[in-house]
């Protein structure tokens, strides 16, 4: 899944983006409000951790710009530890959650999980659509004859949009944006193998191709 980390502490964000890589995540990092606002209108994300002294443009100046213009994308908000005051509008301005400097590496990934599970309407560690089951702590799933395959990082993150975004078509750029990181080099044509890898686990018929527009995830495949 896709994260947008703002955090003008340099040292701060390169930790936490390091951390979060490690755990499956693809992290794309900005210094400034007016970027953050910029990258969170362009492009979708999975959850936005967002500073709120940032330069520039207030985290939250971005976060009630963003829920001003209809963007419901789940934001962890990161304070100083003694400012309760900026907590309290934050909520107000529609943040998910946040979290007071210094922190654990650990806690945030919990909470991180949490709002995007929230996020998709899903409380559990995993996503059970279609006959399938994903398994978000062991990156594998399991098919509706009970099979379970190991998953490769690229292939978990495009189950996991596949799933979370069932019956929309999805073309392979939409799918590259959110699947890669922002300094890999990025080819279509790899799309196309991840997907085939894919139905050899979860069978043939649920990722469908839709000629000239991309995929689609059908639920009803009867």
């Amino acid at each position: 899944m896709r994260i947008l980390l703002a955090e003008d502490d340099k040292e701060l964000a390169k930790n936490i983006k390091a951390f979060l890589r490690q755990a499956n995540y693809v992290v794309e990092t900005v210094t400034n409000g007016v970027d953050a606002e910029f990258q969170g209108d362009e492009i979708e994300y999975a959850l936005v951790i967002l500073d709120i002294g940032l330069p520039k443009r207030s985290g939250l100046q971005v976060l009630e710009n963003w829920r001003a213009k209809g963007n419901k994308t789940p934001v962890l908000m990161l304070t100083a530890r003694n400012d309760w005051s900026d907590r309290v509008d934050g909520l107000k301005l529609g943040a998910d959650d946040y979290m007071g400097k210094p922190f654990h590496a650990q806690e945030l990934l919990a909470r991180v999980e949490a709002l995007i599970r929230r996020s998709v309407g899903n409380a559990s560690t995993g996503i059970s659509l279609a006959g399938l089951f994903l398994d978000e702590n062991k990156q594998e799933v399991t098919n509706k004859n009970n099979e379970t395959y190991p998953l490769t990082h690229i292939e978990y993150r495009l189950l996991w949009y596949f799933m979370t975004h069932a019956g929309v078509v999805l073309s392979k750029n939409r799918l590259i944006e959110y699947v890669y990181e922002g300094d890999i080099e990025r080819d279509a044509n790899v799309i196309e193998v991840y997907v085939k890898r894919l139905r050899h686990k979860i069978g043939q018929e649920l990722i469908q191709t839709k000629r000239f527009q991309g995929y689609v995830f059908k639920v009803n495949t009867q």
